[in-house]
C-alpha cells in the first residue's frame, strides 16, 4: 500500500489560523499577555519525582499505567482512609484557576479546598481507562494558599492519578531564607547526636541533612538525631525552609558517636531467645515452674503485672494460686529460682498489661502510682527490669496530637516520664523491652492518630512516641507479629500473616526506618539490630500467624543473610539482629519445644 501524503497548509491557510485563534482569544477576553502570565503551579503534577511535593495517607508512584511520561500515582483506599493525596500551593486572591488532571478507577475525587469562595471537586464513578477531570474555581479576595488533592473511596480498590495541573496567576512565594549558620554538635551518644545553630529571619522550620539525606524537619533551632550506629563519624547539615522552599545548607559539622556500652543490658548474648512464661494464670498450655524453664531462654517474661483499675497506675503481680495451678511453687522457690536464672546469666522481667491489662495513666498521680507499684514488684523479686505490653485501649492518640517525636497525650507522655523514671532509679543495669502489637507500631507507616481529617483509630501507631522517647534506654523492642491483619511494608504492599514475608517486611520496617503517615518530612528513625528480636506464636494454639520451623529459617537467612529472601527486598543485611521472642515458654514446652529447637538449631 502507498504511503499517502502529508497534508501541507499553503502560507495563506497559515496565515488564516493565525488571526482565527487571535479573534478568538480576543472575543474570550484573554490577552495573549495574560495567557503567558499563567502558569502551571502543581509541584510534581506527573509523579515523576515519586511523592514529591504531594502528602499521601496510602500511595505510591508506578510506573504502569501511566498517562504520560513514566510515572503515575496509584493509591488504595483501606479501612476508614480513602488514600487522600495533597499538595498545598501558592496562589494570588481574587483570580481564576482551572484544575485539572487524568485519572482511572472507581470513584476518583479531584478537588480544591481553601479557595475562599466555594471549594470544587471534579469526580468519575468509573473510569476504566484514563479520563480527564477538570473544574474551576475563584480565589477569595484574602486567599494566598489552596490545598488540593485527589482520593478515591472506601473499598472500591485502587485508583490512579497523572497530569494533575493548576493554571493560573502564581501566588507571591517570596524567596527561600538565608542558610542557617552556627551549626554545632552538643550531647553525643553512642545512638544520638544533638545539633544547634543559630535562627533564620523569615524561616519557618529547618531541615536537618545527615550525610546528605533529609532526616527530619524541626520548627526550632535544635534537633536530635537518633538511630545512629556506635562509634561512627557522621556529616550533618541544617538547611531552613519557608514557603517559597530550602535555602543553601548550612555549613558541615561532623561527629563521631560514643562506643557501646559494653555493660548492662547489652551484656545478653549476641543472639537471644526471648518468652513469656505464665506466672500469675494458668490455660490450656499448663503451668510451667521457673527453675524448669531450659537454659535457651535468656530474657524471660513474667506475665502478668495488671493494675486494680485501667486508670489507677496501680500494678501488682498476683502469682498464680495452687487451685488454679497445680504445682506452683512458693514465693520462696520462685525467688530462690530467680536468684538462679540470673546467676545463669539470664534476664527476668515483669511484664506489665497483656490481653486483659489494660493500662491508662491519664494523669501525674497515676504516673506516679505506677512508678511506686513497678519498683515494688521489681525490688520483692529482685527483678532485671520491665517489659511493657500495653494492647487494646492503653494508648491512644488525641486528636491534636500528631507529632510522634512531641508527643502531647497523657498517657503517652506519663508513660514516657514513667519510664525514665525507674530508668533512672536503676541505673544501666536495667532492662526494658516493648512487645507492641503492629497496630500500634507498623500501621504507623500509613496511619498516625485519627489522622488530619478524624475518622481514623486513635489508637494507630501510638507505640512509636513511647519506642522514640525511650530508643537510647531500649534494650529490645520484639513487636507481636501476630494476631495482626495485614499491615502495609515499605513496598507499598499488604503483607500477611503466616509466612516469612510478613516478619521479614515488618521487621525491615523497624531496621530502615520509615515516614510516619506517609509523611517524607516526618521519619521515624531505625532501630539497631542488637535492639530488635522478632515475636512470633510457639505453637498454632498461641495465637494466630504461626509459621513453621522452615518459614522462621528463611527469616533469618533473608534478614540476616539476605539469602531466601522471596518477594520482598530488604533494605538491608543485619546478623546483628538480636533473636526471637514468642508467646510464650508454656505454649513451647505444650509443643515439645519446637520453637526453642529450631533457635537452637540456628544460633547455637
Amino acid at each position: 500500500m502507498d504511503r499517502p501524503t502529508p497534508f501541507r497548509p499553503s502560507r495563506p491557510f497559515r496565515l488564516f489560523a493565525v488571526l482565527t485563534t487571535a479573534v478568538a482569544l480576543a472575543a474570550s477576553g484573554i490577552s495573549s499577555a495574560a495567557r503567558a502570565a499563567d502558569a502551571d503551579l502543581v509541584r510534581n503534577g506527573g509523579f515523576e519525582s515519586g511523592l514529591d511535593g504531594w502528602t499521601c495517607t496510602a500511595g505510591k508512584a508506578v510506573n504502569t499505567p501511566a498517562h504520560s511520561g513514566s510515572s503515575a500515582l496509584e493509591a488504595t483506599p483501606a479501612g476508614n482512609d480513602h488514600a487522600r493525596c495533597s499538595q498545598t500551593v501558592t496562589v494570588k486572591p481574587d483570580s481564576q484557576y482551572t484544575l485539572s488532571g487524568h485519572v482511572r478507577g472507581s470513584y476518583v475525587y479531584l478537588g480544591a479546598s481553601g479557595t475562599g469562595t466555594t471549594d470544587v471537586t471534579a469526580w468519575t464513578q468509573s473510569a476504566p481507562d484514563w479520563q480527564q477531570l477538570t473544574t474551576t474555581f475563584r480565589t477569595g479576595p484574602a486567599t494566598t494558599k489552596v490545598t488540593l488533592y485527589t482520593h478515591g473511596w472506601f473499598g472500591t480498590g485502587a485508583y490512579h492519578a497523572d497530569d494533575i495541573s493548576l493554571t493560573g496567576p502564581g501566588g507571591d512565594t517570596g524567596t527561600p531564607p538565608a542558610p542557617p549558620t552556627g551549626l554545632k554538635a552538643g550531647t553525643v551518644t553512642a545512638t544520638g547526636v544533638t545539633l544547634s545553630w543559630s535562627p533564620v529571619e523569615g524561616a519557618t522550620g529547618y531541615a536537618v541533612y545527615r550525610d546528605g539525606t533529609k532526616v527530619r524537619t524541626v520548627q526550632g533551632t535544635t534537633a536530635t538525631v537518633t538511630g545512629l550506629n556506635p562509634s561512627t563519624a557522621y556529616a550533618f547539615q541544617v538547611a531552613a525552609v519557608n514557603d517559597a522552599g530550602e535555602s543553601a545548607r548550612s555549613a558541615t559539622v561532623t561527629a563521631t558517636t560514643a562506643d557501646a556500652d559494653p555493660t548492662g543490658p547489652s551484656d545478653l548474648p549476641p543472639h537471644a531467645l526471648v518468652g513469656y512464661l505464665h506466672a500469675s494464670f494458668a490455660n490450656g498450655s499448663g503451668y510451667t515452674r521457673l527453675a524448669d524453664v531450659p537454659d535457651s531462654w535468656d530474657v524471660i517474661d513474667l506475665a502478668f503485672g495488671e493494675p486494680t483499675t485501667p486508670t489507677s497506675g496501680d500494678i501488682r503481680f498476683d502469682r498464680c494460686p495452687a487451685s488454679e495451678c497445680p504445682g506452683v511453687e512458693s514465693d520462696a522457690e520462685f525467688k530462690a529460682a530467680i536468684k538462679a536464672k540470673q546467676a545463669a546469666g539470664k534476664k527476668v522481667l515483669i511484664s506489665i498489661g497483656g490481653q486483659n491489662g489494660q493500662v491508662q495513666l491519664t494523669t501525674t498521680a497515676a504516673r506516679d502510682k505506677f512508678v511506686s507499684s513497678v519498683s515494688q514488684i521489681i525490688d520483692e523479686y529482685g527483678l532485671d527490669g520491665l517489659d511493657i505490653d500495653f494492647e487494646g485501649h492503653s494508648l491512644s492518640l488525641n486528636a491534636d496530637d500528631t507529632d510522634f517525636r512531641n508527643p502531647t497525650t497523657p498517657v503517652i507522655v506519663n508513660l514516657i516520664s514513667a519510664l525514665k523514671t525507674l530508668k533512672a532509679r536503676y541505673g544501666e543495669d536495667f532492662v526494658l523491652t516493648m512487645a507492641p502489637e503492629t497496630f500500634f507500631v507498623q500501621l504507623g507507616y500509613q496511619y498516625y492518630g485519627s489522622g488530619p481529617w478524624g475518622g481514623q483509630d486513635p489508637r494507630a501507631g501510638a507505640y512509636l512516641p513511647v519506642i522514640h522517647a525511650m530508643r537510647d534506654d531500649l534494650t529490645l523492642l520484639h513487636v507481636q507479629d501476630y494476631n495482626s491483619g495485614p499491615v502495609m511494608g515499605l513496598d507499598n504492599q499488604y503483607h500477611t500473616m503466616g509466612g516469612a514475608d510478613f516478619h521479614i517486611a515488618m521487621t525491615d520496617m523497624l531496621l530502615t526506618g520509615f515516614p510516619v503517615a506517609g509523611d517524607a518530612g516526618n521519619v521515624f528513625p531505625p532501630l539497631r539490630p542488637d535492639q530488635v528480636a522478632i515475636g512470633m506464636p510457639a505453637t498454632p494454639n498461641a495465637g494466630n500467624g504461626h509459621v513453621p520451623p522452615s518459614e522462621v529459617v528463611k527469616t533469618l537467612d533473608c534478614l540476616t543473610r539476605k539469602t531466601g529472601c522471596g518477594s520482598y527486598t530488604t533494605h538491608g543485611t543485619w546478623p546483628e539482629l538480636r533473636g526471637l521472642m514468642t508467646w510464650s515458654i508454656n505454649w513451647d514446652r505444650f509443643g515439645g519445644w519446637e520453637f526453642q529447637r529450631t533457635f537452637d538449631g540456628y544460633f547455637g
